[in-house]
């Protein structure tokens, strides 16, 4: 073989290698660059305030507000009114304090005029003890030879029973003050001189929700004709197993159903048409996104945590944009209700998303290797572009799911206290819905379940949501 044959097979067989090595070059870079993502992803853990995580889960406790920090000097501000205790005009019994004699002289004051010179006033609450009250009822023969016997007042229907305050008391602090039954007994023994089983509270809580369901129907159905229904749903334990509870309300109704599904099955079977007069407003579950109803809301607060999340990991100015574009339009909310269609800030707004949306992955200099979970954020708010805004044109539709979540934060805490329900988790979904409703109107809860206590028989009670 000659010389120049040598050469030319050399370096064929030396292009050959550098060409194979260019291209390990290249996927070991790309491999460099996913193992960099992980890492990335890997070093920055989520919180509440990036993720959807609950507050209570966090590691290391520190404010968490999506707000931005204020200027603002932290407490009252000027002009804030404080709360003081006030005197009554009406007090329950009043003693007059006379001086008997002089500090100066030593002389008796006895039968000389006195002066009201100052007043203060003591308020405190006598100690509890039961009063039994005992009904005898006779029999009285009439001239005709009928013996007639006198009826039992409506209610008292047992030889002892407890009586409707003592009821409303357990059901209070039990459902809405979440207090335990063994707790909720050490207070009745050592408060009231009152032993009461545990089985005797659940059979309360039982026959409480029994009367109620009058009034959960109504709540069921003022939800189903609302113009915007909030909708959400967060897993409990059931005798060692899973179970959850859904919650949908607005800003005067609450109503919460148990089930041991988080399938739109669950819609279904609570609100079989949908919601054909409201725009629904969830923090997108599969379940929820399928519900039927006139228009759809996404929750922005979970969106912007999700973008901290992209923007600590990914770092990519699309995020921080986007994440931009959805604060001014939380900013447009809270200085007007709502904008008509053609409103120039609504629409710049419009088009501001259009655009984030649209641009390619070559455009954004992205590949799938390097920014992986944006690009999946991304994708998801390309299919509910139609969700993003639709609070800017509805008064009555806000921006957010927190009065959802607010709703249901009473059962974590249940949970947090009990660690599960072993029982009575349908009962506490008809109570709290009662509960909730007249919270947002203005009533108080005591007086709410006391009426409800007080119907004698499972009958409707009178609606507590407001007019209008």
């Amino acid at each position: 073989m000659s010389v120049i044959a040598e050469q030319s097979a050399m370096l064929a067989a030396q292009s050959e290698l550098i060409a194979s090595q260019n291209a390990t070059i290249v996927s070991q870079g790309e491999a460099i660059s996913r193992l960099e993502t992980l890492l990335g992803l890997k070093g920055v853990g989520k919180t509440s305030s990036n993720s959807h995580i609950p507050p209570s889960s966090d590691l290391a406790r520190k404010n968490q507000s999506l707000r931005p920090k204020s200027d603002r000097p932290a407490g009252g501000q000027p002009g804030h009114k404080g709360i003081t205790l006030k005197m009554s005009d009406t007090p329950d019994s009043a003693v007059d304090l006379h001086p008997s004699f002089c500090n100066c002289c030593g002389l008796s004051l006895s039968g000389l005029p006195a002066v009201p010179v100052g007043r203060r006033q003591l308020i405190d609450i006598p100690p509890i003890s039961p009063v039994v009250t005992e009904y005898r009822n006779f029999s009285v023969t009439c001239t005709c030879g009928h013996r007639q016997k006198a009826d039992f007042p409506e209610g008292i229907a047992n030889h002892v029973q407890y009586g409707e305050n003592i009821q409303s008391m357990v059901v209070y602090n039990s459902v809405y003050q979440l207090i335990p039954f063994l707790r909720l007994q050490y207070f009745f023994e050592q408060v009231a001189s009152l032993h009461i089983g545990k089985g005797t509270m659940e059979n309360m809580i039982r026959r409480s929700a029994d009367k109620a369901q009058g009034a959960y129907g109504t709540l069921r159905k003022a939800v189903e004709a609302s113009r915007f229904v909030g909708s959400d749903e967060t897993g409990a334990k059931l005798g060692g197993g899973k179970m959850w509870f859904w919650v949908w309300q607005n800003e005067a109704v609450t109503y919460i159903s148990a089930a041991t599904s988080r399938s739109k099955q669950v819609i279904a079977d609570n609100f079989p048409a949908g919601f054909p007069n409201a725009i629904i407003c969830s923090d997108r579950l599969a379940a929820q996104l399928s519900t039927s109803s006139k228009g759809m809301q996404i929750c922005l607060a979970h969106l912007l945590r999700d973008l901290n999340y992209l923007i600590e990991t990914e770092k990519t100015a699309w995020a921080t944009d986007f994440k931009a574009l959805l604060k001014d339009a939380m900013g447009l909310k809270r200085d007007r209700t709502h904008y008509p269609q053609n409103d120039p800030r609504a629409m710049a707004i419009e088009a501001g998303a259009d655009k984030l949306l649209s641009q390619s992955l070559s455009e954004l200099g992205w590949t799938v290797g390097n920014q992986p979970k944006t690009i999946t954020f991304r994708n998801s708010m390309a299919k509910l572009r139609h969700a993003l805004f639709t609070f800017l044109y509805h008064a009555d539709v806000p921006f957010d799911n927190n009065g959802s979540e607010r709703a249901i934060r009473s059962i974590k805490v249940k949970t947090k206290i009990s660690g599960q329900f072993k029982s009575l988790h349908g009962e506490f979904a008809v109570l709290r819905s009662v509960i909730g409703t007249a919270v947002k109107n203005g009533k108080p809860v005591y007086d709410a379940i006391r009426a409800i206590v007080a119907i004698p028989k499972p009958e409707s009670v009178p609606c507590v949501i407001k007019s209008g």
